[in-house]
């Protein structure tokens, strides 16, 4: 399962008018929940750089401008810590984008959901401009990248 909130920042809370500010360290997060005999961490990992987000803006994706837009990796173990460097390591050797990779790669050290309200934001309103400019193409690019992964709910 996917649950959206917040990650990376030193506050002891986190709540989106909060994050919003800047001031906590924390970005917007997704946490993943996954059952590894059905997709790899490598296959995760895939996704989030071919259609998730930019790998190469810094502090910002798309419209959203900050330090909690930033793109980040934050693992729970050693296993996912070594992965996530070395497929970035891979993606920057095959110049797989025309910019530097700006992903923070960081421990977990904690995750704190979202708001009830930003929970499967996009199905709740499909028809919002933001989504519809920003997220809907990167669900038709999932859905052509990755069929066998996309369910549409």
């Amino acid at each position: 399962g996917v649950t959206s909130g917040y990650s990376g920042g030193a506050s002891k809370m986190a709540h989106y008018e909060l994050v919003g500010t800047g001031s906590t360290g924390h970005a917007e997060a997704v946490q993943v929940v996954y059952d590894p005999s059905q997709i790899s961490y490598g296959q995760l990992l895939k996704v989030f750089f071919s259609v998730a987000h930019d790998p190469t803006q810094l502090n910002r994706q798309g419209p959203d401008v900050g330090t909690q837009y930033r793109s980040a990796i934050f693992y729970a173990d050693s296993d996912q810590q070594r992965l996530a460097k070395a497929y970035i390591a891979q993606l920057q050797e095959a110049k797989s984008f025309s910019r530097p990779i700006v992903t923070e790669v960081a421990p977990l050290s904690a995750f704190y959901p979202a708001e009830a309200y930003h929970q499967n934001y996009l199905a709740q309103h499909p028809e919002n401009m933001y989504i519809v400019i920003n997220d809907l193409p990167k669900i038709g690019e999932l859905r052509k990248q990755f069929p066998d992964l996309y369910v549409n709910r």
